[in-house]
């Protein structure tokens, strides 16, 4: 059997075969075997266990180099924005808003159908927003806490945004 007819059977997950592959001392000298098979102790091997650690390993391999190349790809798209090369923002803000916007966010579930984990887009600000957010679960306590307008900066979002429409309104 060749070894693309072998990668087949592997990767359809048939096991009609498995008695001739994976019982040791059980080989088919008709079937082409790597000649690694000849130098392997066959009280622990078996005619293909090498093949199927082969197939894993450039499996893994595979997702190792993809991952690297998905990670670059981001790396150069941030250096190379279309419409500004140099553009960057900034949160001028105070940390406590941006937190305050983190909670709100993955709260109403706005990221990844809302699976995202509050530490990735926590992580996802910090970096794209070249910011230190310390630690954002405290302040969010400190948040909690407040007696009064416990979301002030999400409220101020809401007037202000209200305002600009009403504005916008009013000019036409």
């Amino acid at each position: 059997m060749t070894t693309w007819i072998f990668y087949k059977y592997y990767r359809t997950k048939s096991t009609y075969l498995d008695y001739k592959y994976f019982v040791r001392g059980s080989f088919d000298i008709k079937q082409s075997l790597d000649n690694f098979y000849y130098e392997a102790d066959p009280n622990f091997t078996t005619s293909h266990d090498f093949k199927i650690a082969k197939i894993l390993v450039h499996d893994l391999l595979q997702l190792y180099l993809e991952d690297r190349l998905l990670t670059l790809d981001r790396k150069n798209h941030k250096l190379n924005t279309q419409r500004n090369p140099n553009a960057k923002l900034v949160w001028t803000g105070s940390k406590i808003a941006l937190t305050e916007l983190l909670y709100a966010l993955q709260t109403e579930g706005v990221f990844n159908n809302g699976s995202a984990d509050l530490k990735i887009i926590a992580d996802f600000f910090e970096e794209n927003l070249d910011i230190d957010l310390g630690q954002y679960r405290r302040s969010f306590l400190e948040i909690r806490a407040r007696k009064e307008n416990r979301t002030k900066f999400l409220d101020t979002l809401k007037n202000n945004l209200l305002k600009r429409m009403d504005d916008t309104d009013e000019s036409f």
